[in-house]
């Protein structure tokens, strides 16, 4: 009998197959049959066998009710029996869906909540032991063993109400949860660890406990965040990484907080005990870790980040541990996308993903994974194209409490892992006590990744022995639990004692981890005193030092020849496909502006850039919001065939590529679009990673990712990075969200040449600012003000031979002057971005005598030497004139106001002409803006 048949088994169920029977015995299942030619003693009501009673009235008083040709033996199935098998399918399922409610997950004791459903004798009708034994168990579809439900039921309450618990019925895919099913009830993944594997655990347990506490004596007081009541942890890491690599991994992402990150550096990167303590010593000798004024500021010891080499049985795999801010799951889809990224060969024209390859493990807190925004988008990545990494392992580090904050006042469900449910994700919750359980919860886990490649998450319930940090009081805010704590004896402790109950170890044996580990620490600890007391400590490998020759010139030209064969195999479809009769015009004016007159547009300047730099070998990934075609149906990069639909990528097929194009539409996020895309680039420096949101302003909700990834890994990780952000900007009436990309912020968080910052006014110089960015041998993220309306200006627009020769040009001179206009000029207006178009297209621009407009095109790093040069041809200005359309106290107006007037002679005057100071960016009635902006280009050419 199919399995689907059992998803929802009743006393109506049993009724029809009862009537299949009667009808044709040999067709119910034989299990079913033996049931149903039990003969009853005695016949009671109910609505099974009223039903029965309707459709063969020989069955009124227990007679032979069975149709013609039936067997003899064929008698009405007893009321009682038959009531029994429906409340033992009820019994079951609740086991399934409920049985978590009675687990015992709690180390620290706490009685679970426990549930009805779950209780034979509730009911009806009450399942005795003598009726249990009557129910075969195969009926039930259970796989622990035993014939009968009486057999089977003991095992199944252990299974799914023990120290391990299951959250799988939520799942939509019915072969998953049979899958599921299947494994957990027939215990293949609980196999009981041998000796040796036992003692193995218990040396763990013992180095995990015995650096924390070493730590805690040598350093008092000092933050370590230490991982004890979760000590678990680490040996299930170190089965992941051994099963990641019997499936063909091998490298393994991990992404953490602070919470247990200097064990798992130790033990699961494989960072010596020595460098581990030098991190502590360097807060009371500076020397031990060194300073540089020019180099980066540095972080706290539990957010570095680190790279180490395990060997397992399938081959050696490598371990990274992704630098972390403070912001807790921030880092998550960071490490999706470094995930990503390994898993992705980019040596080769096509696209070759595969999820074996490596394997992301995202640790949370347990208060931090439902109360962080971050991590539903970060799950929402899970099967997205462009996206999936094949399966998450999310173990939940689960302390029951937050800071100083209780569950139920931190989030609005049962578990901390609810959230999951909601992405079809399975749950299994552990108890952090039972270490070998723990170890099978990640032996399920991983197997489900290998047969689904979809995410899993295991819930360790554990505690935290001390309180937020090694400086807190824990016992102010919960002082119930942590003197509930205070008796409770460690992990290893406990395990440790069972090994000598069971005879595994002796005493003497179990002891001798313990003294072991406490020599290796002091001896580490000691000889690094010794060095640094004596001057020779080894000194951290030379690092890059920051903000130094980011504007070395690149060879970003493109010979017109290539250019002109790019372009015609940029415009080249399968036979048989159908380009959109609106497109078609659209695509085929991008072999005329090739010609004479010119006019490549953005969108033509950007796919010659990246068709150049394929078939140069440097890999292309741009996502975004609508990036396929893009937002202001620009792009289309991606082509859809107006007969059947089918999509086509031109880019993607170049006869002469080396290196693989992806294009993607992201989700309708930013935090975690950006930071996938972040981390991609972190671990593929060599390609170009761009991400392009719908409307520039919509980064500001990725502003975490910018603030402590973007702009400061460098600084505080020495982690480069040539992530691209598009961001559309430019005031054209669209209202406050639709104008500008908060350019002040980015030029708030420049410094020490950590990012760049470009506002293009050509087609050209988008396509040199983007062949520079990729090539450019200091890797640095290029924030990127793109145009709207400046997308199909026929001013904005370039000529072939601005591609084919010449270079990014960080300033652009007013072209209409010659030397002697630039000598009678009296007035310099300097601009950047689309409002140069709205100054000198102004219909008054013609009468401003003795005004040059120029324009900036790098706003950060500051290109000092242009700035001084362009000056210099204007010998005679009195009045240095900066435009914005932004207010004052936004755009780039006081981030660069000092580099302006660092170059100005005495005499002439710098003034600021834009919107005034305001609140909101800008106005949201087109009548209004129109009047602002025909103010701003009068201000500036001194029209009144």
């Amino acid at each position: 009998m199919p399995e689907q048949q059992f998803e929802d088994l009743n006393s109506g169920f049993i009724q029809e197959l009862f009537e299949q029977y009667l009808r044709a015995p040999e067709s119910v299942d034989p299990a079913w049959r033996a049931l149903f030619e039990h003969t009853p003693e005695k016949l009671e009501s109910s609505p099974v066998v009223q039903r029965v009673r309707e459709l063969y009235p020989g069955a009124a008083n227990g007679g032979n009710g069975a149709p013609a040709g039936a067997p003899a033996e064929a008698a009405a199935p007893s009321q009682q029996l038959l009531g029994a098998v429906a409340a033992a399918m009820a019994l079951v399922k609740a086991h399934r869906m409920h049985g978590h409610l009675a687990a015992r997950l709690d180390p620290l004791g706490s009685e679970p909540p426990g549930d009805p459903a779950l209780e034979p004798e509730r009911l009806e009708p009450r399942l005795t032991l003598e009726l249990q034994a009557q129910v075969p168990a195969r009926v039930l579809r259970v796989h622990v063993p035993g014939e009968t439900l009486a057999d089977a039921l003991p095992l199944l309450r252990e299974t799914y109400c023990g120290t391990m618990a299951y959250e799988i019925e939520h799942i939509s895919r019915h072969e998953e949860r049979v899958w599921l099913r299947t494994a957990i009830e027939s215990g293949r993944f609980r196999t009981p660890l041998d000796e040796d594997e036992r003692r193995m655990l218990l040396r763990r347990l013992t180095e995990v406990e015995g650096m924390e506490r070493y730590l805690r004596r040598a350093f008092l007081g000092q933050k370590q965040f230490s991982i004890e009541g979760l000590d678990a942890m680490v040996p299930m890491l170190d089965q992941a990484i051994e099963l990641a690599a019997k499936d063909g991994a091998r490298d393994v992402v991990i992404g953490m907080a602070h919470r247990g990150r200097l064990n798992v550096l130790a033990h699961t990167v494989g960072r010596p005990y020595d460098v581990i303590i030098r991190e502590f010593e360097g807060e009371r000798q500076l020397e031990a870790v060194g300073s540089d004024p020019e180099g980066g500021s540095g972080d706290v010891k539990y957010h570095l980040g680190a790279e180490g080499l395990r060997h397992t049985e399938a081959g050696e795999v490598t371990v990274r541990l992704a630098s972390n801010p403070s912001h807790l799951e921030y880092v998550n889809p960071v490490v999706e996308g470094e995930t990503r990224a390994v898993q992705t060969d980019h040596k080769v024209a096509q696209v070759d993903h595969d999820p074996k390859r490596a394997l992301a493990i995202l640790i949370h807190g347990d208060a931090a994974f439902p109360g962080q925004g971050v991590v539903a988008e970060t799950l929402n990545l899970e099967n997205l194209p462009g996206y999936s990494t094949g399966g998450t392992l999310h173990l939940i580090a689960n302390n029951q409490i937050g800071f100083t904050t209780d569950p139920e006042e931190a989030r609005s469900t049962r578990y901390s892992s609810d959230l999951a449910k909601g992405f079809d994700i399975p749950i299994v919750h552990v108890n952090a006590d039972d270490a070998e359980a723990a170890i099978f919860s990640i032996r399920l886990a991983m197997a489900y990744r290998e047969r689904f490649r979809k995410d899993f998450v295991v819930d360790l319930v554990g505690y935290r022995r001390f309180g937020h940090n090694e400086g807190d009081e824990p016992g102010y805010t919960q002082p119930l639990m942590y003197k509930t704590i205070e008796s409770h004896p460690s992990l290893r402790e406990q395990y440790a004692a069972r090994l000598v109950e069971e005879s595994v170890v002796t005493e003497e044996q179990a002891a001798e981890p313990d003294e072991a580990m406490q020599s290796a620490m002091r001896q580490a600890h000691e000889q690094l005193k010794a060095s640094i007391e004596a001057g020779t400590s080894p000194q951290q490998k030379e690092k890059e030092r920051i903000g130094r020759g980011s504007d070395v010139p690149i060879e970003t030209a493109v010979d017109a020849a290539i250019l002109r064969d790019l372009n015609e195999q940029l415009l080249a479809v399968p036979e048989g496909f159908t380009v959109h009769p609106k497109l078609v015009k659209q695509l085929e004016r991008r072999r005329e502006t090739l010609g004479e007159a010119g006019g490549i547009d953005w969108a033509q300047a950007e796919g010659l850039a990246f068709g150049s730099l394929v078939v140069a070998g440097t890999p292309i990934r741009l996502t975004g919001q609508d990036t396929e075609r893009g937002t202001f149906s620009h792009r289309h990069l991606v082509l859809h065939d107006y007969e059947n639909g089918n999509v086509y990528t031109p880019l993607a097929h170049l006869p002469a590529a080396s290196a693989p194009v992806q294009v993607y539409n992201s989700p309708l996020s930013e935090v975690a679009a950006v930071g996938f895309e972040y981390g991609y680039s972190v671990a593929c420096p060599a390609a170009l990673v761009l991400w392009e949101a719908q409307f520039g302003d919509f980064v500001n909700s990725a502003q975490v990712m910018v603030d402590q990834f973007i702009v400061s890994g460098l600084s505080k990780w020495h982690q480069s990075s040539r992530l691209t952000l598009l961001l559309p900007h430019g005031y054209e009436g669209n209202g406050p969200e639709h104008s500008s990309a908060r350019l002040e912020r980015f030029m708030q968080l420049a410094a020490q040449e950590n990012i760049r910052i470009v506002n293009c006014t050509t087609a050209a110089q988008y396509f040199h600012v983007l062949r520079r960015q990729a090539l450019h041998p200091k890797a640095r993220p290029l924030v990127l003000l793109t145009p709207k309306g400046l997308l199909r200006l026929k001013e904005s627009t370039s000529k072939l031979d601005d591609l084919g020769g010449g270079s990014f040009r960080q300033m652009l001179d007013d072209a209409r002057l010659d030397e002697e206009g630039r000598r009678r000029a009296g007035r310099l207006v300097l601009c950047s971005g689309k409002v140069y178009y709205d100054i000198v297209g102004h219909a008054t621009h013609q009468e401003a005598q003795g005004v040059a407009v120029a324009r900036l095109e790098q706003i950060y790093p500051f290109p000092v030497a242009a700035y001084d040069e362009l000056l210099s041809r204007y010998p005679n200005i009195t009045e240095l004139i900066w435009a914005q359309e932004e207010p004052q106290n936004m755009g780039a107006w006081r981030a660069i106001r000092h580099r302006l007037e660092e170059g100005l002679p005495d005499e002439v005057r710098l003034r600021y002409v834009g919107r005034p100071w305001r609140a909101s960016p800008s106005e949201g009635y087109p009548t209004a803006h129109a009047l602002e902006q025909d103010r701003i280009a009068r201000e500036a050419l001194a029209v009144y």
